[in-house]
């Protein structure tokens, strides 16, 4: 996308600490530890919602309500499977994410990249940069599953001078700068989305360790997987799957951050290209091209990949359905049953973009009753049209 810069009105950016004008709905995006403050009561999400604004401004419409796809994916050209036919050593996925990043960093489409590293002495506190190197961008492999606050370097780019920029981030953050982009002075800008839900900060995610894996101080990355269980990859190389229904929900009920458990942007819905694997079959990636710009972001890293199409099996509705209770009431299953539970319902269970349609489903009911019962006031405003008509298929707890 290329824009003229638009005068920017500066204010003062809030002191660490300081209370986010979002409050505790605050994802920690970064806006607000820099001087575009000044907008956020416009840019941010969780204070003003504007899906249908921000994706005629990114994409040149917004998406239709009455495709069944694009309800639940937004817009996009197209979706595909696929795999680095080299993977990345200790990339969490195959590497597609960083080689993207790499290919345009090194072929000069962009000056530098946003990511994010990790804290020196601890791999899951987040250190956003802006990286210039291939070698920058391979230290920022691997998901860091805590709020992170990629905007604040806003102000590093403006004052950099930096013209062309690639942006990686979250729904949250994707949001937040796509109401500002006009403002920071680029020429150019490029979106790499991941899909994203049920951040933590540092502490609720060390709650989350010690609950649920069997070695928490060597968790490398996990990640909820489409085979029902979390993978656990540990420093030894060895990995532990924990099935869904064995989590004692009763303990992590509360730990995700309240920006998590009132968002309705799972997919990444600005960015350009989106990276991922929730609509993939397990082993593959799942990538969602959006638009021109996301078009040109893939074409760079076609012959590093091999792709196939998208594929859709099972029925989720029950599963969303008997979840919906099951999460409410905070029901935790015998391990012997839940691991016996997730065998069946890997072999007959939701695959590919209909497992993505059951998480998505099970994540907005979920959340729509947080905002419900914590929200009311905002929830007709915050809940975007796409988001209700997807929670209109299924029976809420009345309270």
């Amino acid at each position: 996308m290329t824009y003229a810069a638009k005068p920017h009105q500066k204010s003062k950016a809030l002191k660490p600490g300081s209370r986010r004008p979002a409050k505790e709905l605050c994802s920690e995006c970064g806006l607000c530890d820099t001087s575009y403050i000044h907008y956020v009561k416009e840019a941010c999400a969780f204070i003003n919602q504007q899906f249908d604004k921000l994706e005629t401004l990114v994409h040149g419409r917004s998406r239709d309500l009455d495709s069944p796809e694009e309800l639940y994916f937004g817009v996009h050209q197209s979706m595909m499977q696929a795999r680095k036919k080299e993977p990345i050593p200790g990339a969490q996925w195959t590497g597609i994410v960083s080689t993207i990043a790499i290919e345009m960093l090194e072929r000069g489409l962009v000056e530098g990249v946003v990511c994010v590293q990790s804290a020196v002495d601890d791999r899951f506190t987040p250190v956003p940069v802006i990286a210039k190197t291939r070698e920058d961008i391979l230290a920022a492999k691997v998901n860091k599953p805590t709020l992170s606050p990629n905007l604040n370097i806003l102000d590093l780019v403006e004052r950099s001078g930096l013209k062309k920029l690639l942006v990686i981030g979250v729904g949250c953050q994707i949001q937040a700068l796509r109401a500002v982009q006009d403002k920071i002075g680029l020429e150019k800008l490029y979106v790499l989305g991941t899909p994203c839900t049920d951040n933590v900060s540092r502490a609720g995610l060390q709650k989350f360790l010690e609950t649920t894996s069997r070695s928490p101080e060597t968790v490398v990355y996990y990640e909820f997987m489409q085979d029902f269980n979390v993978h656990f990859k540990y420093e030894d190389g060895s990995t532990e799957l924990v099935p869904f229904f064995g989590l004692n929900t009763k303990e992590l009920k509360d730990v995700f951050a309240p920006s998590c458990l009132s968002c309705f942007d799972y997919t990444n819905a600005l960015a350009d290209i989106v990276v991922g694997y929730m609509g993939a079959e397990f082993g593959s990636q799942w990538i969602v091209v959006r638009n021109e710009t996301g078009a040109e972001m893939l074409e760079l890293v076609q012959d590093a990949i091999t792709t196939k199409p998208v594929m859709s099996q099972g029925n989720r509705k029950e599963a969303v359905q008997q979840g919906i209770a099951a999460y409410d009431q905070a029901m935790t299953l015998p391990m012997w049953f839940a691991k016996a539970l997730g065998v069946v319902i890997k072999q007959i269970g939701p695959k590919g973009l209909e497992y993505a349609r059951f998480s998505i489903d099970s994540h907005f009911t979920r959340n729509y009753l947080f905002v419900k019962r914590n929200y009311a006031s905002k929830l007709d405003q915050h809940v975007p049209e796409f988001a209700k008509r997807i929670v209109a298929q299924y029976k809420l707890p009345k309270s």
